[in-house]
């Protein structure tokens, strides 16, 4: 990679909104349009109406970040976004393991609820992220 602090930096921050944004989309859901919340044996009517547009999230913020740390490069490649994206990916997959399923919290998930279950968002979220350098790549040159 060719700026790998950059690519770091942008992805953290980029992570950190996208999760922001979706927990925020849930407790709206909850608190201002009343849906159902979690309880002891389902999340709730609040986090199951906000999973469809995980993905949507996911494509426009990674897209963005994506080009951001394109366009800070003085010679954007498309080998240097692809390599981005399945860095970006991997470390995703690899994080959400740790603190959505295997850390346990208030929204944590078991391996079926996270994997199984939350299809097909929770690949059309990893495809997203993949994409975001791609994305910003395309935009940066």
């Amino acid at each position: 990679m060719q700026n790998l602090g950059m690519s770091m930096l942008w992805f953290w921050i980029c992570y950190i909104l996208v999760t922001i944004v979706g927990i925020l989309h849930t407790v709206f859901n909850i608190y201002v349009l009343h849906m159902k919340p979690m309880d002891s044996s389902f999340m709730g009517e609040g986090y199951e109406r906000a999973k469809p547009w995980h993905p949507l999230y996911n494509i426009l913020l990674f897209s963005l970040f994506g080009y951001l740390y394109m366009n800070g490069l003085e010679q954007p490649l498309l080998a240097e976004a692809l390599a981005t994206g399945a860095v970006w990916a991997g470390i995703c997959i690899l994080f959400d393991v740790f603190g959505w399923v295997l850390i346990k919290h208030p929204w944590s998930l078991s391996f079926r609820a996270f994997y199984i279950d939350y299809q097909p968002w929770i690949t059309l979220i990893y495809l997203a992220i993949f994409l975001g350098p791609i994305i910003g790549y395309w935009f940066a040159r």
